[in-house]
């Protein structure tokens, strides 16, 4: 028999399988490679530059994108296989975007949905290269479908700070939706609450009135720890749902202050300090900021100062509110006033009160980067250049015996006249991302300046030239001390902070680490100074009480308090703890030794 007649004789499914070839997988197998690697850089890279988080948030969508050109030009599928494959994986592709909860575009989607979903194809294409029939490609596709489809069960809000989706259950409810639910009786204690002689002297003498407390440090007096305690001692009060903000609490004997996002309006929402209750909310600006990567809701902490609330929200509208009732008594729209639009993470300045001045951060061009407005007018008094955009707030500083407003941006640092605006000294430090912290004022002619990755911490010493103006040299910098919007704190001529999402200790006088420990996240702290003691909230809501140990990570006490995202700035006043993220708020009690009252500094 000829050849001609034994390749006529073969069986059907004998010359379908000779068109069938192993697949090259290879290249699937590195691109595989390349989403972990690509996701977890900017963990693995210390010291890394500014823009490394780039790769993660992007990094393993483009792995995704090539598995698909791998599949299309150099898999050596048949291309059968190529086109049906590729037609079906954005089919499910295209379906699961229209089943998806509406949270999960945008970030989502280049996070999470691209690059499960094309794994899962390269995984099983790869584990079926050897077998040669369409069934390698059914199986990949579906897996694919399955990645894509398994999105369409989850909501997102926002991201953590190692870039990994903030998911919860679809069908799960929102605090904004239990708030919505709630049968809040506020207007019923309002006026038995908010009125008298105690109210009114808390309201001018408030424990913590603002960010970080009276001297925006993140330093709190008054109140003692034991030496030795348990998770057991710490009781909790109550706990209330909260509306999203990263806004902090101000604290004015029995009243609470903050910020939360409530639909489609930025609020101010005040809550009975004892039990949680809520005394009054008012609404500030109509809109909904929502960003992918921080999620919704306000990002500023109010201030309380001579009687009034001021509140910054992140559509840009800066607000003067009557504390007791929550009255508006008089509004400004900085995007109007410094021709600025919204940032990527929404306006972040927690006002400044000074005399008769309230400051905030605009980040407009040429002179309207600070914005001082009356406090009672509301009008414009004075505005100064600073840099081009900074999510810190403006804080005060006495330096060599005069005292200025310092503004940390991406540029550097500017010391200014307060009552004028007047620029007094530019430290000129450029950073190619956002800085986000406070400066920690070491003495009269020292202070710390942190930043995050691709620059780091540094040290500064003042003096005056020849002239009587201010100048500024470099003591240190180090890139052992990388915080993003994670404040640090000192103690005993050590500082501790956040390396990224490790904490860390650093001798002031050398800016050498001593220590790094205590995997917290982008968390947050605050040092009870008379306590010799670091309360540390980490990013995942757990409670540390750490003491300022230069040789080693000691923590006294742990616990998990809140659930979720946590970048919320802790609060604590007397024996009171007050916490809240995102999604809900919590008053425990501390077991104190000797609590003693809070004065705020007053403020000329």
């Amino acid at each position: 028999m000829s050849d001609v007649d034994q390749t006529i004789s073969q069986p059907t499914s004998e010359r379908i399988m000779g068109r069938y070839r192993p697949l090259r997988i290879w290249p699937a197998i590195i691109l595989l490679v390349g989403m972990i690697i690509t996701r977890n850089l900017p963990a693995w890279w210390e010291n890394g530059p500014t823009n490394l988080w780039a790769s993660a948030a992007f990094g393993p969508a483009l792995c995704g994108i090539l598995v698909l050109l791998w599949w299309l030009t150099a898999s050596r599928a048949t291309w059968q296989e190529r086109l049906g494959g590729f037609l079906a994986v954005i089919v499910a592709f295209i379906a699961s975007l229209v089943l998806m909860h509406p949270s999960m575009h945008g970030v989502a989607v280049m996070v999470l949905a691209i690059p499960i979903g094309m794994a899962a194809f390269a995984v099983g294409a790869a584990a079926l290269s050897r077998t040669l029939s369409y069934k390698r490609t059914v199986v990949a596709c579906l897996l694919a479908t399955v990645g894509f489809g398994s999105m369409c069960f989850f909501k997102a809000s926002g991201m953590w700070g190692n870039f990994a989706v903030d998911l919860t259950p679809r069908f799960s409810q929102t605090s904004e939706e239990q708030i919505a639910a709630r049968d809040s009786a506020a207007s019923d204690v309002v006026s038995e609450q908010l009125d008298g002689d105690s109210v009114e002297q808390s309201l001018l003498n408030p424990e913590w009135p603002g960010f970080r407390g009276p001297q925006r440090d993140g330093i709190q007096h008054g109140t003692v720890l034991p030496a030795s305690f348990t998770a057991d001692d710490v009781k909790e009060l109550w706990r209330i749902p909260v509306g999203p903000s990263w806004s902090s609490f101000v604290v004015a004997g029995k009243l609470l202050f903050t910020q939360e996002q409530r639909g489609e309006q930025e609020m101010a929402v005040c809550y009975d300090a004892d039990t949680g209750k809520e005394l009054w909310a008012k609404p500030l600006v109509e809109g909904r900021f929502d960003d992918p990567l921080g999620g919704p809701g306000p990002r500023a902490t109010p201030t309380l100062a001579g009687g009034a609330l001021y509140v910054m929200g992140a559509l840009g509208g800066l607000v003067k509110l009557d504390p007791r009732t929550g009255k508006e008594i008089w509004k400004k729209d900085i995007k109007v006033t410094s021709a600025a639009t919204v940032p990527m993470w929404g306006f972040s300045s927690s006002p400044l009160v000074k005399g008769d001045l309230v400051v905030v951060y605009a980040g407009g061009k040429n002179d309207k980067g600070l914005l001082a407005f009356d406090t009672s007018t509301g009008d414009l008094k004075w505005s100064a250049p600073a840099g081009e955009f900074s999510y810190s707030s403006p804080q005060l500083a006495t330096l060599l015996g005069e005292e200025y407003l310092l503004s940390i941006s991406n540029t550097g640092v500017d010391f200014l006249v307060p009552a004028t605006g007047e620029v007094r000294y530019q430290y000129s430090w450029p950073h190619e991302g956002y800085r986000a912290d406070q400066a920690a004022i070491l003495s009269e002619d020292s202070l710390i300046i942190p930043t995050g990755m691709g620059t780091g911490t540094r040290r500064l010493k003042l003096s005056k030239d020849g002239e009587g103006k201010l100048v500024a040299e470099e003591v240190w910098t180090t890139m052992n001390m990388k915080p993003d919007f994670n404040d640090v704190v000192t103690f005993d001529g050590y500082l501790y902070g956040f390396d990224n999402t490790i904490f860390a200790c650093l001798n002031l006088e050398t800016g050498e680490r001593t220590w790094k420990g205590g995997r917290y996240g982008k968390g947050q702290q605050l040092l009870l100074a008379d306590s010799g003691m670091i309360v540390v909230v980490t990013e995942e809501g757990e409670l540390k009480f750490v003491k300022p140990d230069s040789k080693k990570l000691t923590e006294v006490v742990s616990m998990k308090p809140l659930n979720g995202r946590t970048w919320n700035h802790p609060v604590v006043v007397g024996n009171r703890l007050y916490l809240r993220n995102a999604a809900e708020a919590v008053c425990l009690e501390l077991p104190v030794v000797q609590p003693k009252p809070e004065v705020a500094v007053a403020t000329p």
